[in-house]
């Protein structure tokens, strides 16, 4: 008989004295409380507990309990202490414990070396017998990647003793240990333990559980989507975040609400109560015509927050939010799928969603309540929800792709069974990115390309049919260089943007203190209603555009004086594709332009200042263009640092440096994408900026107001090399030095103070290569640091 597997005649676990033990009850994995997500029965469950073997039954495998185990604020310093009880087997010499903790928790460093410093780690018995403590940040399987472990070299445990672990032990001058920054309502440790010395841990049956919850207020946001018409009705979001991006509980504002424009609906005051997480104000509709923008104030007047803006204009089309592509707790991430759907549409306020788990992860049981959960939450105009999946394979194999499906009840076709016990489907698998594409040949999917883990190679296998878009911002970086793939391989693919969170924050992803690099992406989806079938046919036509997270609008539009000819569809793909004369194509589309060039106009409303609009030709930038000119400049310089190590795994890039002026001095300072507020980027004195900071990509650094005396000079020490610059040679076009890795850089450039331009519009004249495709977009890069990208209009010049 052996100790993993003690089974009676009815399959339950068997006593050592023959009599049939409880069933395993996995409804007692989570507290009960009827403020929590519904719980996910055990079949509906991903496969993700952290052992082969089934949780232990607690008479023989024991039991652990955590004290304290009252709620406890996110990234607090805390001690907490875990007693673990032997069953019936005991523990034998050269067995222990593992303490695991996902992939998506940024719990402290433990260690078990330093009394004294923070995260300390000690470990006891009740026999008195010597225990080693160690720490893996890679020392178990997947999700529970990082692996706290309590050996026993020699002696044995009975039945009845106990093993104490005090996490954060304080007795040495230790101020504790650091935890996790996002609020999950049921944090578990958990806890496997090998009683035989085999090496092979079982999950004990009950795992402490702990509820991480939010800090104080931070941070109010107020959302309104981007485009409406007039007399359509639209919503209003508040939400107040702790400095980790929680949604807090904890404000309590009577709050003034100022709209730019007469919004019918909306009242003058609103009393913001402890205990709401957030609020949306429903039904609300705007007459005229022009841009709404929402100041939230408190009581005395001050500005909390001022809304992104809102068009409202007459037209055939509105801007619909979406995060398509994030995964809860059955897999890699926090919480409930239940609970990732609901806080899409009702706390971060968005109009669609996906819940994209890594395929190996997914048993069918799971993938069942998928399917079931987005038809519950798919509801017109007011939430779509599209089932998915994240086909996870191996760059060498394709990479990570995202596919979605226009209705519930299609089969998952997965890259591996790499997680799964049942493998009675494997014959359904897709291995390779060309046996995905036939296995979904026919059906109604969309496929974006995605960077997570694993990055999408598109030379391994693409279909234009099914693959219509490049995944070019997540919490994971920013990736224009996948973008520059598909341009050099000819394809024509629209950009989308997401959050791929693990935190449980689809919508609004801070990025927290651990792997990721940057705040979530979002999608605006340009399409007459709010759908399934409507957002589908914009995800196909690549009638959308991306942005690092902010609601900022765009408008772009190409144009060709000698005559141009808009396309139905790709004709490279199908045969059928009409065309026809048109004076303008909108983003996404495929044209054939009869000149030599053409122009694209575009149009931008943001939340914050616009620095500058970068014109492209495929990855060619052919213009920069900013909504002020040299003459307006002033004492201020914008300081940015952006990219990558390599691609894939490894990306993280990390800066730790100063500034240092000399002949001027620091008269304001305000960092710039700091989402990490435990790496400082602060002014030391009125010469020295000191920040530490990471990127994958995606951009982060800071802005300086400056007193000068005429003679300055600036130097930047970034980690990666020293800069050095004139201020008098600083001027209105950027000041760019390459640092190696993967377009690793630091950008310098003069800016008003202040800049007032939230809206910017223009037009650039585009030439053309002839025989080839021309993809025509633009980047925008807003002062806050977010940015923005249209999905390309393909010209075809003869």
């Amino acid at each position: 008989m052996g100790l993993g597997k003690c089974n009676g005649p009815d399959g339950g676990p068997k006593r050592l004295d023959g009599r049939p033990g409880a069933r395993r009850d996995w409804s007692r994995l989570k507290p009960e409380n009827d403020a929590m997500p519904e719980r996910v029965p055990e079949e509906h469950r991903g496969d993700v507990w952290p052992a082969a073997t089934p949780a232990g039954d607690r008479a023989l495998y024991g039991h652990v309990a955590v004290a304290p185990d009252a709620p406890v604020e996110a990234r607090s310093r805390r001690t907490f202490t875990l007693t673990y009880t032997c069953g019936r087997f005991g523990i034998d010499g050269g067995g222990g414990l593992k303490f695991v903790f996902r992939f998506s928790t940024d719990w402290g460093l433990l260690q078990a070396d330093d009394p004294g410093a923070g995260n300390y780690v000690s470990a006891t018995n009740s026999r008195g017998l010597p225990l080693r403590v160690t720490y893996d940040p890679g020392g178990h399987t997947r999700p529970w990647y990082q692996a706290l472990h309590v050996l026993m070299p020699h002696g044995h445990l009975d039945e009845g003793d106990t093993i104490a672990v005090a996490l954060g032990d304080t007795s040495g001058g230790s101020p504790g240990v650091t935890v996790q920054s996002c609020a999950e309502r049921d944090f578990r440790f958990t806890t496997l333990v090998d009683v035989a010395a085999t090496g092979l841990y079982a999950p004990v049956a009950e795992s402490p559980v702990v509820p991480v919850v939010a800090g104080d207020v931070d941070r109010w946001h107020a959302v309104l989507p981007s485009l409406r018409r007039p007399g359509e009705p639209f919503r209003f979001g508040l939400r107040a975040e702790d400095r980790w991006g929680n949604p807090t509980p904890r404000a309590s504002e009577d709050l003034i609400l100022r709209p730019s424009l007469p919004v019918r609906g909306l009242p003058e005051r609103f009393a913001y109560g402890r205990g709401i997480e957030a609020h949306a104000f429903d039904g609300l509709v705007v007459e005229e015509e022009g841009v709404l923008r929402i100041e939230v104030r408190d009581d005395e007047g001050a500005r909390l927050a001022r809304s992104s803006p809102m068009i409202v204009r007459r037209g055939d089309v509105a801007g619909w939010w979406a995060d398509l592509h994030g995964q809860s707790g059955e897999s890699v991430g926090i919480n409930t799928a239940r609970h990732y759907f609901q806080f899409s549409r009702d706390t971060a306020f968005l109009d669609a969603g996906s819940h994209q788990a890594n395929d190996f992860q997914v048993n069918n049981a799971f993938w069942k309540h998928l399917n079931a959960l987005t038809a519950a939450f798919d509801e017109d105009d007011r939430f779509v929800a599209y089932p998915g999946y994240e086909w996870s394979a191996n760059t060498p194999l394709g990479g990570d792709r995202n596919v979605y499906f226009r209705e519930e009840g299609q089969r998952i076709h997965r890259s591996s069974h790499a997680l799964l016990p049942d493998r009675s489907d494997i014959d359904t698998d897709a291995h390779d990115a060309p046996a995905l594409f036939a296995a979904l040949k026919g059906k109604d999917a969309v496929v974006f390309a995605h960077v997570g883990g694993r990055w999408a190679d598109l030379t391994r296998g693409h279909d234009g049919r099914l693959e219509t878009a490049v995944e070019i911002h997540s919490a994971w970086g920013t990736f224009e260089w996948l973008m520059a793939d598909a341009f050099r391989l000819g394809l024509r693919m629209g950009v989308v943007a997401n959050s791929d969170g693990h935190k449980g924050r689809p919508g609004a992803s801070h990025p927290g203190a651990s792997q990721f690099a940057a705040y979530g992406g979002l999608t605006c989806l340009l399409a007459p209603e709010l759908t399934r079938d409507a957002l589908f046919d914009c995800l196909r036509r690549r009638r959308h555009f991306a942005t690092t997270g902010s609601r900022m609008h765009l408008d772009v539009a190409v144009g060709c004086e000698e005559g141009l000819t808009v396309w139905s569809r790709d004709p490279a793909v199908y045969g059928d594709a009409e065309a026809e004369a048109a004076e303008t194509a909108d983003m996404g589309a495929i044209v054939t332009c009869a000149g030599p060039a053409a122009r694209l106009s575009f149009a931008v409303e943001a939340a914050s200042p616009v620095e500058k609009v970068e014109v492209r030709n495929g990855a060619e930038t052919v213009e920069v263009l900013r909504p002020y000119g040299p003459g307006d400049l002033g004492p201020r310089l914008l300081v940015r640092m952006s990219g990558a190590e390599r691609r894939g795994k490894g990306a993280l890039c990390r800066w730790r440096g100063e500034a240092v002026l000399d002949g001027a001095a620091i008269a304001g300072f305000r960092p710039v994408c700091a989402w990490n507020p435990e790496l400082p980027c602060e002014r030391m004195d009125a010469h020295r900026v000191v920040f530490e900071a990471r990127t994958a990509g995606n951009m982060t650094g800071f802005d300086l107001e400056l007193e000068e005396t005429g003679a300055g000079r600036i130097t930047v020490d970034t980690g990666h090399g020293t800069v050095a610059a004139d201020l008098s040679g600083i001027g209105w076009a950027d000041r760019v030095t390459l640092l190696g890795g993967l377009d690793r850089r630091l950008r310098i450039a003069r800016a008003p103070s202040p800049n007032p331009h939230l809206a910017f519009s223009g037009s650039a004249s585009v030439p053309l290569g002839a025989g080839r495709d021309n993809p025509l977009w633009i980047c925008v890069t807003t002062e806050d640091g977010h940015q923005a990208w249209s999905s390309p209009i393909y010209a075809i010049a003869p």
